[in-house]
């Protein structure tokens, strides 16, 4: 489909010259806190947004943009066709997608009616005929979707503030959740909120976004239908960020909100003739009003109907002129039902969704990182029978379970209704099983019959934390979608209708997430022999597998890896010999005693300083400077519980406070609480508006005594080995190790035969010529190569050639965390200067990090101490050897992307080593031993080897 020809041509975009994106990729791989997954689907998103200019699909699809080169002169076509083909950017681009495709009907209708075809309808009808870009991102349960959602979201804001005109970069977003359960909005919420930009961004741009930042859930009932008066809290929330907002994203449920504030009729058509006067109590037209607003679309495709409606509403809003894309993300790139494209006399169908630019199967998924599952089909067992024999093979195997975070294993228990759940399975559990009641959790909406605690939502939302010691979890109409609950481990549907019929892989698949990164997980799923068709069946719809396939997957064998060597013996590398600068902190009280009550009275007078202010203005769009100007008191999404807040604020202080002597203090600790949470609705939230870190952090300091920091500097002598033989172990296989096989293997040899790496020219044109002679004596002289041939054929690589200067160990790895290909052209660049060679320089690789121990401690001056601001490994060392082979010289090599040239913390480093490091060593030695030099990855080559160039005959000229 189109997701397998993007990706060809991205992949020929991140390796062509003309990607400007490369330096932004490599700091994203180079971070290592996103999956492949994730990093691929931001590449598809970057390269459709830059390469592509943020069009539609169709019109990019027009335009050539995913067609192959071809020579049409080639094609076993007619005449009349080629010359239409050549001709006509739309007609070729779908002939060549019938090639590609194999639709061997459309491309037979093209050839024989080239000039009967209505192109660009049938194009736009393949993309759904929307005239924005709309794009589907297909990933698993489990991938990171949501994470996904909020890259891209930094990643806009990051080139909006770039370019503020430029209409490809949002500067607002609408996220859409399918499920109207606060259980689904809060946690997608959480985990955007949560999200690092530093993973996709460099500082200080990360941080200044971040702050920038404005959330606003959706989720409030009308309080007054058809009123022009501002008295929908939704739209209240909406028109106070009016009229230019920049950061601001709305969460929203798709079908509660967004779908009801339009009319449709009986055919699914938007109706708006009734509605064209604008009021500040319209939603809809609120979103039609809030400037480059990206959309963002999470599993909508599960309701075909409600799917219809969405996109009619998009493109009102599109209508408008500010919708910059629509982003949609869903675990399937396939339809329930295929859909039929009429190109003249023949119909082609697409099972597919075609607007999927990028697809992740799940397959690949849990090979690569998901739990793998054991699907178990209980034939012939009843309900009864299938749930014991599931706990009973979930207690087996996971009883003792306790994952990395401190949670244990669990499983869920899916019922049809709430009857089923209180009387027929609970029961089960409790007598049957004898199993502990605190040990299930009951969670469902409740009825008149059955109700449940509040807690109990509480106690769900915790299942993932330490605290939680619930193991069998028993839902109703929930845990079907958005919920994240990673130590979820096994899955039990065992009557038809515990699960809607169309998710039941959704639900059964809700125990595949990932726990503990890089650790081979599993999963237990059982299912009565209904349920078991179905998910077979949904299986081979969306993602082309089978239980039978998912049941034999057995995670990626173990990646190739090649062998290292030390030639630290053969190169009598010496130690590197230098200057360290030491500070000790030193730690005096100011208290005898931690006067905790005293601190705690004081914090409670002063928390309306940690309180910020806020403000609801409304008013007509019209007439916007008569309204109404509200003080907001409280706000906030996140449950609060007294207990649960004590635990947290232990936890934070890493053990040195307990719960048990926070609790002494629960008069004053209970005061701060009520102070700083709010209650709506029977619940207990935490109040927004204070900041909440800084109070809890305030609390800590008030269980410790008061100190004076002094600090002592020192100069010692340090001594380093460039290379730690124990660490240099073998280095996972890629097309970044330096040198190859071939020429690592040479260099050994000749290492251990001592042999000569420059070749004697005149014995080998001695040789060129015997050879020669005896070719033409036979009458076959013109099989002989030319002499430049024959004598490179003969001569050595460069890494071989320049192997008694560089190389402290074989191969270097420029394909790992840290690395890249600016840092080894650097190498192989600098190994063939002519000053290089002719002063006897040396260069060795320092960027691997763990293998060296030549690592310089950076501090920062702060008014009258120095503060430790972090480690520094240069990337590479350039020496010079005195004559009694001890290094006299070292020139400090650091090679980075253009993307790093305002990273705070490298800067703050650079500084220190330009100064102080190089002043305290100069001071030190009685000349200047150390030099740094920093090269920057600006695609000009050329002006940085003219830089180390001048360096080298600048540094070393003695």
């Amino acid at each position: 489909m189109l997701y397998s020809i993007i990706q060809e041509k991205k992949n020929q975009w991140l390796l062509s010259g003309d990607c400007a994106m490369g330096d932004l990729i490599h700091y994203i791989r180079n971070k290592g806190q996103l999956r492949d997954t994730q990093v691929e689907a931001i590449e598809t998103y970057l390269f459709l947004k830059i390469e592509g200019q943020n069009k539609p699909l169709w019109q990019l699809f027009s335009d050539g943009f995913f067609t192959q080169e071809t020579d049409l002169s080639k094609l076993n076509i007619n005449q009349h066709a080629r010359e239409y083909l050549a001709s006509n950017s739309s007609a070729y681009a779908l002939y060549d997608f019938a090639k590609q495709q194999k639709i061997q009907g459309l491309e037979n209708e093209i050839v024989n009616n080239p000039t009967n075809l209505d192109y660009e309808n049938i194009i736009k009808s393949i993309f759904y005929k929307v005239n924005y870009a709309d794009y589907l991102m297909s990933l698993p349960m489990g991938a990171g979707k949501t994470f996904l959602m909020a890259a891209f979201m930094y990643l806009d804001l990051y080139f909006a503030e770039k370019e503020p005109e430029n209409k490809a970069f949002a500067h607002n977003f609408l996220v859409l959740i399918p499920s109207g359960l606060k259980s689904s909005i809060v946690p997608s919420l959480k985990n955007i909120f949560n999200f690092d930009p530093t993973w996709v961004i460099p500082e200080p741009y990360a941080s200044n976004l971040k702050k920038m930042l404005k959330f606003d859930v959706l989720d409030e009932q009308k309080s007054a239908k058809k009123s022009n008066k501002a008295r929908n809290p939704n739209a209240q929330k909406v028109n106070a960020c009016l009229p230019n907002p920049f950061g601001q994203i709305f969460v929203v449920n798709a079908e509660k909100v967004i779908l009801e504030s339009f009319k449709f009729n009986a055919q699914t058509e938007l109706e708006l003739a009734e509605t064209e006067k604008d009021t500040s109590n319209d939603l809809k037209r609120l979103f039609g009003q809030i400037p480059n607003l990206t959309i963002l679309i999470d599993e909508v495709h599960h309701a075909a109907t409600d799917d219809i409606k969405l996109r009619q509403a998009v493109n009102y809003w599109h209508s408008k002129g500010n919708i910059t894309s629509v982003l949609g993300f869903s675990g399937t790139p396939y339809l329930q039902g295929a859909e039929t494209i009429k190109a003249g006399n023949y119909a082609f169908k697409f099972s597919q969704i075609t607007n999927t630019v990028y697809y992740y199967p799940l397959v690949t998924a849990v090979k690569k990182f998901l739990k793998t599952p054991t699907i178990q089909k209980g034939e012939g067992l009843d309900r009864f029978g299938i749930i014991r024999k599931g706990i009973e093979n979930f207690d087996a195997l996971y009883k003792n379970k306790v994952y990395k975070n401190g949670a244990i294993a669990k499983i869920a228990i899916y019922c049809s209704n709430i009857e089923v759940l209180e009387k027929e399975v609970y029961p089960f559990l409790i007598s049957t099983l004898k199993i502990n009641p605190a040990e299930i959790l009951k969670f469902h909406g409740g009825n008149k019959q059955h109700t449940l605690p509040k807690e109990n939502e509480l106690e769900f939302r915790s299942l993932d934390l330490a605290i939680s010691k619930k193991r069998y979890i028993l839902l109703v109409q929930v845990g079907k979608e958005g919920w994240d609950c990673p130590s979820l481990t096994g899955v039990i549907l065992s009557q038809k209708g515990d699960s809607p019929q169309n998710m039941v892989l959704q639900t059964a698949c809700r125990c595949l997430r990932q726990v503990d990164k890089g650790k081979e997980e599993t999963a237990l799923i059982w299912l009565n022999k209904d349920n078991a068709d179905t998910l077979n069946k949904q299986l081979k719809q969306e993602q082309n597998s089978s239980i039978d396939e998912l049941n034999n997957i057995k995670r990626a064998g173990k990646t190739e890896t090649i062998e290292r060597h030390s030639r630290m013996e053969y190169l009598q590398l010496p130690i590197v010999e230098f200057y360290q600068m030491k500070v000790t902190y030193q730690s005096i009280d100011e208290e005898e005693t931690t006067n905790t009550k005293a601190k705690l009275k004081a914090l409670i007078k002063k928390l309306a300083d940690y309180k910020a202010s806020a403000l609801i203005s409304t008013s007509e769009i019209a007439n916007i400077d008569t309204g109404t100007i509200d003080i907001i008191h409280e706000t906030g999404i996140h449950f609060a519980n007294y207990k649960q807040w004590i635990f947290q604020i232990s936890r934070e202080s890493f053990g040195l406070i307990t719960a048990v002597q926070l609790h002494e203090y629960d008069p004053e600790l209970n005061e701060i609480f009520d102070s700083i949470s709010f209650e709506k609705e029977g619940q207990r939230f935490f109040n927004e508006l204070y900041d909440l870190d800084l109070i809890q952090s305030k609390i800590r300091v008030a269980f410790s005594i008061k100190r004076d920091l002094q600090t002592d500097t020192e100069v010692i002598p340090k001594e380093a080995e460039l290379l730690i033989a124990a660490k240099l172990t073998a280095a996972e296989k890629n097309h970044r190790l330096y040198p190859n096989e071939a020429e690592t293997h040479k260099i050994l040899e000749l290492d251990k035969s001592n042999g000569n790496v420059n070749i004697d020219l005149v014995k080998l044109k001695l040789e060129y010529d015997e050879k020669k002679k005896a070719l033409d004596d036979m009458g076959m002289g013109d099989m002989m190569k030319d002499w430049e041939a024959f004598k490179s054929e003969k001569d050595y690589a460069l890494p071989v050639k320049a192997k008694n200067n560089t190389f402290h160990y074989l191969p270097y790895n420029f394909g790992g965390s840290g690395s890249s290909g600016f840092e080894m052209e650097t190498l192989q660049k600098t190994l063939q200067l002519s000053d290089f060679k002719e002063k006897a320089l040396e260069i060795y690789y320092n960027g691997e990090r763990g293998l060296t121990e030549f690592v310089i401690n950076c501090f920062a001056k702060e008014g009258k101490y120095w503060k430790n601001i972090g480690k520094y490994t240069t990337d590479f060392l350039l020496i010079k050897r005195n004559d009694k082979n001890n290094i006299h010289k070292v020139l400090l090599i650091e090679t980075k992307g253009a993307l790093y040239a305002e990273d705070k913390v490298f800067q703050r480093k650079k500084k220190y080593i330009e100064t102080d490091f190089l002043q305290l060593n100069q001071e030190q030695f009685g000349y200047q031993r150390f030099d740094f030099l920093y090269l920057e990855d600006s695609k000009n080559m050329a002006a940085n080897l003219t830089k180390l160039n001048n360096k080298i005959n600048q540094f070393f000229n003695d």
